[in-house]
């Protein structure tokens, strides 16, 4: 057999569940002391969240969805798409991420826990803890779910990192075949975040994993960048937008960004399209001075004849709306098969 090579990803079983103000570095010491140099400790970000008391408490009495709809909001510096309460936004850390990263699994029903404040800091301090405590040199890796676009299913990613690159950059060097290569760089603390989650898992209590073997050049203290370096610049982004931004409408593109709308459009919308289409519920799910979406749903079966119906009837309340100076696009989005929405009807404002 040939000697034993690789990179071995190890759980660590054993750690309590943890609350605001507790040391997770001791913890960690305690439940891995076989942590040796080299190493890349990778944590869960909700248990960095709770040591540092990133929580949302629900009062008894509060609704629960609402609570977390506003701690949602706060996190929130820019909305990238949503439908009805679902959201993809961007966070302050420069995160893209639905529900803006806060989860409210693995955690008590009165309890909402937000991403960490700064992740690549959390990185930093509980790196600095465990070299005090056991004298390694490790690496330190956050850890959080997140989905991907055009990607069914969740992988962990990095929300913050210490003592190891971020990216590692292969553009300029040359494949075997004599390419030289102009893009690659890979994300290298996004893949040890999802091999982590191999051996801790959703369901298996254990919050933090450790890769060892790793080979990589780990950068000093002053060239740390943490995973700053994931975060496309807006200059570089294909898609700053919402696909409601960027599809034709009725109206030109600049009538419907930023959005402006508000209690009339929605009103407007509401009473046309319940004229317009007396055959299918009319579902309001979201009106403010952002955003005002009126949602058309089938009360059977998507069918060829129904949804041609459908399309027609709304493209009457979309004429209607337009000559009364409202911004409209109508979005279709019919799936097969049982209760089904046919689609979006956007008031965006009124039109110039």
């Amino acid at each position: 057999m040939p000697e034993e090579t690789g990179i071995r990803v190890l759980p660590v079983p054993g750690l309590p569940e943890f609350s605001p103000g507790e040391d997770l570095g001791a913890a960690l010491v305690s439940a891995a002391p076989w942590l040796a140099d080299g190493d890349v400790v990778v944590v869960t970000s909700k248990v960095v969240s709770k040591v540092e008391g990133r929580l949302v408490r629900v009062d008894p009495g509060d609704d629960r969805e609402a609570v977390r709809q506003r701690a949602i909001d706060d996190e929130t510096v820019r909305t990238v798409a949503r439908r009805g309460p679902l959201k993809i936004v961007q966070t302050p850390q420069g995160w893209v991420v639905a529900a803006a990263g806060i989860d409210a699994s693995n955690v008590a029903s009165d309890t909402l826990v937000l991403l960490p404040e700064d992740g690549d800091a959390s990185a930093r301090r509980l790196r600095a803890r465990l070299r005090e405590l056991a004298g390694v040199d490790v690496a330190v890796v956050v850890s959080d779910t997140f989905g991907r676009t055009w990607r069914e299913g969740l992988t962990d990613v990095a929300v913050g990192c210490a003592g190891i690159p971020a990216l590692t950059d292969h553009r300029g060097a040359v494949d075997g075949h004599g390419n030289r290569l102009e893009t690659t760089r890979v994300a290298l603390v996004d893949e040890l975040a999802a091999a982590a989650d191999l051996v801790k898992g959703k369901l298996a209590d254990i919050p933090v994993a450790v890769v060892r073997g790793l080979p990589v050049q780990r950068p000093g203290d002053d060239a740390d960048e943490g995973t700053r370096p994931l975060v496309r610049l807006p200059a570089d982004d294909l898609f700053p937008y919402g696909s409601r931004d960027l599809v034709g409408s009725r109206a030109p593109a600049a009538d419907l960004v930023p959005r402006p709308g508000g209690p009339a459009a929605v009103a407007a919308a509401l009473r046309v399209a319940s004229t317009a289409l007396p055959e299918f519920p009319v579902v309001l799910s979201h009106g403010s001075e952002d955003d005002d979406v009126v949602d058309v749903h089938l009360p059977d079966a998507v069918t060829t004849t129904s949804a041609i119906n459908a399309g027609a009837l709304v493209g009457a309340a979309l004429v209607q709306l337009h000559a009364e100076g409202w911004a409209t696009r109508w979005e279709p989005v019919a799936t097969a098969g049982g209760t089904s929405l046919v689609g979006r009807l956007w008031i965006g404002g009124a039109a110039s």
